[in-house]
């Protein structure tokens, strides 16, 4: 399928647009000429008034069905059609923890709206980016080929999600209409704060593993440059920042390795029993739901 000759005039459905890589990327979607559909659990009135009349602010939580589908709605309404759906919600969990530790309902939240909000949003999208012969993007992560160790549910979501894009993208050949998957590496937003806090046993394993650029992170604003040219592209895959790249080529034995020296490092397993109980501490703590 050739690429899009321009976004201009395209419309996007995005999902988790209220912050971070999402309104990056709406800015950055907006500057190329489209319009986007801001979806959040909260419609994002501000980021629309900052962005002006080719957005539309929308309320929706993607582990529902209904909100996905009146949300698609309403995009139609304004905009005549939904050329591309990127489904980009998600969340982690509030402090790294281990799967023995991990409160139940926290672990499942993290599935419902990493894995199958996106399942939601694109199954409300589809057939009109069908129609259109549009594209459909999907927000993995490097952890869908890393070690989930101390983010398990996270990285499962995010492994199950490539599986999914590629799924789809396989499915869509030939129909006029394409996908592909996002991998972010370590961005600078909030949903990497509870791990990159300095001192902390987190940040040590999150250092021990990720060494030298690999560790490096990178803006919003530098990730939604690559977004709206892998869109424009229709590229299958977006990694960014392109350091990823070899190690996702090489997951099979770049995996293999990762798991083994985990198995054979003290450190890292010290470090690993270390955040386990700070966040049993944090369980037990009387402020825990503030």
């Amino acid at each position: 399928m050739p690429a899009f000759p321009t976004l201009d005039g395209r419309t996007v459905f995005l999902t988790g647009a209220a912050s971070g890589i999402g309104a990056a990327a709406a800015r950055t979607l907006v500057a190329a000429g489209a319009n986007v559909a801001l979806v959040d659990l909260r419609a994002p009135e501000a980021l629309a008034a900052e962005l002006g009349p080719r957005t539309l602010a929308l309320a929706g939580d993607v582990t529902s069905s209904d909100d996905m589908n009146a949300a698609v709605a309403r995009t139609l309404d304004a905009f005549g059609a939904i050329d591309v759906c990127f489904a980009n919600a998600g969340i982690a969990a509030a402090q790294p923890t281990t799967i023995l530790a991990s409160p139940v309902d926290e672990f499942e939240r993290i599935l419902e709206v990493d894995l199958l909000g996106v399942w939601r949003t694109v199954r409300a999208c589809l057939p009109h980016v069908v129609d259109a012969g549009g594209h459909v993007l999907v927000t993995a992560s490097i952890y869908a080929f890393f070690n989930g160790v101390a983010n398990a549910p996270y990285a499962m979501s995010k492994a199950a999600v490539e599986a999914f894009g590629r799924a789809l993208r396989a499915e869509l050949a030939g129909t006029g209409a394409t996908a592909g998957v996002l991998y972010p590496g370590w961005i600078a937003t909030p949903i990497i704060e509870a791990s990159h806090r300095a001192g902390t046993p987190a940040n040590e394993l999150v250092e021990l593993a990720n060494p030298g650029p690999l560790g490096r992170t990178i803006t919003p604003e530098r990730l939604a440059q690559d977004i709206v040219r892998g869109i424009t592209a229709r590229r299958a895959r977006i990694v960014s920042p392109r350091r990823w790249v070899p190690l996702m080529v090489a997951r099979g034995p770049f995996g293999m390795v990762m798991d083994a020296v985990i198995d054979r490092t003290g450190r890292i397993q010290n470090l690993i029993r270390q955040v386990e109980d700070e966040a049993r501490a944090l369980l037990t703590r009387p402020d825990r739901s503030q």
